[in-house]
């Protein structure tokens, strides 16, 4: 993926090597995503009647084992980061990143007679806090619309290339892509209407089918800011959209699970199979269109 040679963002507070993000901790340890731990916190969120999927986001949803509700005010042990372009090389991969995400979705928000109003990405370091909660690197990357935040321990992307064999630029960029489509989302006034529905769902497996949905269409966002990046850019190389594919298939439900448990429950899945979520993407990829990642059909 080709990066280097463009502009990189101010959008980004730096909070890596700061101490502390309160007392919360997922079981399992710091700097994974902890799979059998997945399940556990994912089962003592329903028990305590905590929904975990309400937290729309990329690995974070099953992991928090908690849920927000849109009167939460922030919480005022929110750290400050420097703000402004990192000077490391994975933070300023980042930062551009980010950076053609904001061109791509500013130039298609205006199309749309809409205005783009630019996401944060916090990168911070074993735990911080966000207006949705404390945040844990074992929680992956995750944005919460409380705050209209990205927040990413950039660990992540080496737990993807030992943990999960999907290394590379462009899959690392698929994940900040797809978090900042729930911004997207909750822009558009989706992630609310997907609240409003989960919580009057009859039945667990009804919210997650939900969830489920909201993810795949983050996935195709992911996939339309691709095609107009690389239109824009001229950003894909050879083996790029290999792997995003390959990392969209690494993350599915279906795949975490046999891993963690040795078989899949569809019913509990709420971000998507991994042939769902390399569907999704490939749509936005190949169409370019907003109007082809509507996973929902009438359903909020």
């Amino acid at each position: 993926m080709r990066w280097k040679d463009f502009r990189t963002s101010s959008n980004v507070e730096d909070r890596r090597g700061q101490r502390g993000g309160g007392n919360f901790r997922v079981p399992g340890g710091r700097g994974g995503l902890g799979l059998g731990t997945i399940i556990v916190v994912g089962l003592i969120g329903w028990a305590l009647g905590i929904n975990p999927a309400v937290l729309i986001g990329g690995m974070e949803a099953l992991n928090r084992g908690g849920g927000y509700s849109q009167s939460q005010q922030q919480s005022p042990q929110q750290q400050a980061g420097r703000t402004g372009t990192p000077s490391d090389e994975m933070g300023r991969f980042a930062a551009s990143v980010l950076a053609q995400t904001e061109d791509v979705w500013q130039e298609l928000f205006r199309a749309d007679g809409k205005t783009y109003q630019d996401p944060k990405l916090v990168l911070f370091s074993g735990a911080t806090r966000s207006a949705c909660g404390g945040a844990q690197s074992a929680m992956g990357p995750f944005y919460c619309p409380l705050d209209q935040k990205v927040y990413l321990d950039l660990s992540f992307f080496q737990e993807m290339k030992n943990r999960f064999n999907a290394p590379g630029d462009f899959a690392a960029a698929y994940v900040i892509a797809h978090e900042v489509g729930h911004h997207v989302q909750n822009l558009l006034g989706i992630l609310p209407k997907v609240q409003q529905a989960q919580r009057q769902a009859g039945s667990r497996a009804e919210a997650n089918a939900l969830s489920v949905r909201t993810e795949l269409m983050a996935d195709c966002f992911a996939g339309v800011w691709a095609n107009h990046a690389d239109a824009r850019f001229q950003t894909l190389e050879p083996g790029d959209v290999e792997e995003a594919l390959n990392a969209a298939s690494a993350i599915g439900d279906d795949r975490l699970q046999k891993q963690a448990q040795g078989y899949a429950v569809p019913d509990s899945f709420t971000h998507g199979t991994s042939q769902q979520r390399m569907t999704w993407f490939t749509r936005g990829l190949k169409t370019g269109s907003m109007q082809e990642c509507n996973s929902f059909k009438g359903s909020i």
